[in-house]
């Protein structure tokens, strides 16, 4: 018999997922365009830094909740999903700086620390509602109506 904690995430329902989904993009570039109008205020990037331009925020936002989506409805499978989620999505999140970080070292296209910083705070807005909403509400919960173990239909 499985622990209880394991079977505290229920399951995932395709047409619920397809709004999970949804959301989840629709908030996640709500933000990153969010943090960089704020960037773009307070930092004044030069306009050769393209990283900052309306473009590749959007497109970078929009590829890497498609990427988080698919890979959290393989682990939702696993055992213990959503800690192996965190778990996931954190290694991946610092692995999303590493490209930043070289753009500041090398000074790419005119950047350095600042604007490096900016495009790493896009990351984690992402990251904090991918891990968030994801698992947050992409699982129901186990339904008693259906058919249980012994075969018998239940409603109570």
């Amino acid at each position: 018999m499985e622990p209880e904690r394991e079977q505290a995430e229920g399951e995932i329902e395709s047409p619920r997922f397809l709004w999970v989904a949804a959301l989840t993009m629709g908030i996640s570039l709500m933000l990153v365009l969010g943090v960089r109008e704020g960037a773009i205020r307070i930092l004044h990037p030069s306009p050769a830094f393209e990283p900052l331009g309306l473009g590749p925020p959007i497109v970078d936002a929009t590829l890497c909740v498609i990427v988080a989506i698919f890979v959290f409805l393989k682990i939702s499978s696993y055992p213990n999903p959503v800690k192996r989620w965190r778990y996931v999505s954190s290694a991946a999140l610092g692995l999303s700086f590493i490209p930043d970080v070289l753009l500041a070292v090398y000074h790419g296209m005119g950047g350095g620390w600042p604007e490096a910083c900016a495009l790493m705070m896009m990351h984690i807005v992402v990251w904090i509602v991918c891990v968030t909403v994801l698992p947050g509400l992409a699982f129901t919960k186990r339904s008693s109506t259906r058919v249980r173990k012994n075969g018998r239909l239940s409603i109570l």
